[in-house]
């Protein structure tokens, strides 16, 4: 079972199992308060840990939306029972080094570097290591970091053959990240109708945790 069958869910890498149960459960809870969701993942850490990954659509989460979202998908979960054992809540942001799951994330980080596996052979490989040169409808066109001999500098991946991808965190990425990050949140202020000079909120990707 994949999150496929969430109406709305526009992401192109989804869960499996358990972790699509989940995910077709906090998404309409998520859409509802302004939110998108990236990622939901069950582990075993701490006996047994939910991370929740999601963001505001202009990309932005802070520590008090954090606090909002575990509020909002707390009683969703407790109603459903997706988890038959007693859980850990932990919600937070994508961080810098985030996973990219949109075909949009591809396009709004073009130029920087990301690690990505596939899920069928592509160019005779399943991972990359590169810069994304290009994206469009279909797929992302990969500069790879350190193409061995005889390997084209570029590799076009289809979107649909993609597992994983993640940002690699450098010094480029950094300072990118933070700009976007300051541009968003000033509009942000603008359409609120606050002062830009008003505190803003404290980093988010340490997130906040319940038990459950």
């Amino acid at each position: 079972m994949t999150a496929t069958a969430s109406e709305g869910d526009d992401r192109i890498i989804r869960e499996s199992g358990i972790d699509a149960r989940i995910a077709l459960i906090v998404q309409p809870v998520l859409r509802g308060i302004g939110f998108r969701l990236v990622r939901v993942h069950l582990s075993g850490q701490n006996g047994l840990t939910l991370q929740i990954m999601a963001e505001r659509e202009d990309g932005t989460m802070t520590v008090e939306d954090c606090e909002e979202v575990s509020r909002a998908v707390s009683p969703a979960l407790d109603v459903d029972d997706p988890i038959e054992k007693a859980y850990h809540l932990e919600v937070s942001s994508p961080g810098i080094d985030r996973p990219l799951v949109r075909k949009s994330d591809f396009a709004t980080w073009t130029g920087h570097l990301i690690k990505m596996e596939t899920s069928v052979l592509v160019a005779e490989r399943k991972r990359f290591k590169g810069k994304i040169a290009e994206s469009d409808a279909d797929g992302v066109l990969i500069a790879r970091d350190k193409a061995a001999y005889g390997e084209e500098p570029t590799v076009r991946v289809p979107y649909d053959a993609i597992a994983d991808a993640r940002l690699v965190l450098t010094d480029d990425l950094i300072r990118d990240a933070l700009s976007k990050d300051n541009r968003a949140r000033k509009e942000a202020k603008k359409r609120r109708g606050e002062p830009e000079d008003a505190p803003e909120g404290a980093d988010a990707e340490d997130g906040t945790e319940q038990d459950n």
